[in-house]
């Protein structure tokens, strides 16, 4: 599975971005404006909702649960430093998807035990997206936290962020994540629609080959 995180260039807005990703075939998509104010992205969200829509893609909104309860998107993504994971849940109730942010086994077990759908593990590498959060993973880190969610017996999916490119793909799905998050890498590139479409035919192939 690949999300594709909205950011913006000089080049590309939110919508582009998303608009890009979803041309490339990205299935899963979050509208992530951290320092805008509901106001300034509801258009954007509503727009964006019709786009994923349109192409069959889920469409998820970071941090602001409130504003997914009045558009009905898809679900929501959490920071650490959001809404906690199970007073969201109180919210939305069971139809909508709630994704948190993870750095650490112990802040996966804490979302599992809240009620998360999916985690956010990360950062691969460092990134400015994501500069608030320590350490950077790398490969050893993914290991060691699907290692002992096995333990524990934690079956959430996993999905990889933070400065990925598409070199990184073959040897991080091996780890045992269940996707790949990705902005950037996507948006910078000089053809982002084929950039995309090369990333998930990488991931494509590679679990087919895990798979086997």
């Amino acid at each position: 599975m690949i999300q594709f995180i909205s950011h913006h260039n000089e080049r590309y807005g939110y919508l582009d971005s998303i608009r890009l990703a979803l041309e490339g075939g990205c299935k899963w998509v979050q509208l992530r404006m951290k320092e805008a104010t509901d106001d300034e992205v509801r258009p954007i969200a509503l727009e964006a909702q019709q786009l994923c829509k349109q192409y069959g893609a889920t469409f998820i909104i970071d941090d602001r649960v409130e504003l997914v309860l009045e558009i009905k998107s898809d679900g929501v993504h959490l920071g650490k430093n959001d809404m906690p994971i199970s007073e969201a849940r109180k919210v939305l109730g069971k139809d909508f998807i709630i994704g948190g942010t993870a750095n650490t086994f112990a802040d996966v077990k804490a979302h599992y035990e809240a009620g998360a759908d999916y985690i956010g593990c990360g950062p691969f590498r460092f990134t400015t997206t994501k500069k608030l959060l320590s350490p950077v993973l790398g490969l050893d880190g993914y290991k060691d936290v699907i290692n002992r969610m096995k333990e524990e017996s934690i079956d959430l999916p996993v999905v990889a962020i933070g400065g990925i490119t598409a070199d990184d793909i073959p040897d991080l799905m091996l780890t045992g994540v269940s996707g790949i998050a990705l902005s950037g890498t996507v948006l910078n590139a000089a053809d982002p629609v084929k950039e995309m479409k090369r990333i998930i035919d990488i991931t494509t192939k590679r679990q087919n080959e895990i798979s086997k």
